[in-house]
This record gives structure tokens, sequence and C-alpha cells, in this order.
């Protein structure tokens, strides 16, 4: 994968009929986690750590931020927010794939400067099993 656009990493939330993207975001981020399960004992060569493969709890986050643009994917985060809502999310890395999954937002944070514009943040956590699809 060579260099890429930023803006062109998108994030993308479905609102029942397709996928919206979260509009307005300057900045985004998708990362990836898992939990080690260490299974050090008393006879690991030399005192070495030892880790169980596949055992740790895996999961992915994303964040960005942003200003509000557009009425119709201001109002989905914003009800996914406040009802709790499990939603099926998309962040599309370009020349990389697609990663798709259950998210909820974590998150939601608003801010404005006196002579500046309102902005926000936004954090999702993953709900469940993730897909890849390479592009």
């Amino acid at each position: 994968m060579g260099a890429q656009k930023g803006k062109d990493l998108l994030v993308k939330m479905h609102d029942g009929t397709g996928y919206v993207a979260v509009a307005g975001l300057r900045s985004r981020r998708i990362a990836f986690n898992a939990e080690l399960v260490d299974i050090t004992h008393a006879e690991s060569v030399d005192r070495w750590r030892e880790l169980l493969a596949g055992a740790g709890v895996r999961r992915a986050s994303i964040s960005g931020r942003g200003l509000f643009k557009d009425a119709a994917s201001d109002a989905l985060a914003r009800r996914a927010f406040f009802d709790g809502a499990i939603s099926d999310c998309q962040v599309i890395v370009p020349d990389f794939g697609i990663v798709q999954g259950a998210f909820q937002i974590s998150a939601l944070e608003l801010s404005g400067e006196h002579n500046g514009e309102v902005t926000f943040d936004i954090s999702l956590e993953s709900a469940g099993a993730l897909t890849f699809t390479a592009l």
C-alpha cells in the first residue's frame, strides 16, 4: 500500500436502507487490538513469556473529529448514540480494504470556540465479529 490521502479513509453507518458517510470528518482513525493470554509457567524456557495463540478478545475502535455538515448523517449518529444502538458500520481504507461489522458509539463530544464552528468528536467500539474485504 502506497501513500494515500487521509480524506479517502471513509467511515460509514447503515441507516436502514444503505450506508451513509459520517459527514464533515476532518480526521478519522481505526485501531485493532487483541488481548494476550499469558501461559508462562515455572518450566518456560529461560523464563520467557509464553502466549496462547488466538485466545484473547479482539476489538476495533473507530474515532473521528469533524464539523457538522450534513443533517442526515448528523441525525443518524445522534440517534444511534442516544438510543444506545448497535449500528452496522464500514470503514473503507483505500488500497487496503473494507472493515465491516457492528459498532456502538461510545462517545460523542461537541465543542466550539467563540469565534469558530461547532465541532464534534465521535468514538465507536466494535460489538461483534468484523469482516475484512481486501481491495
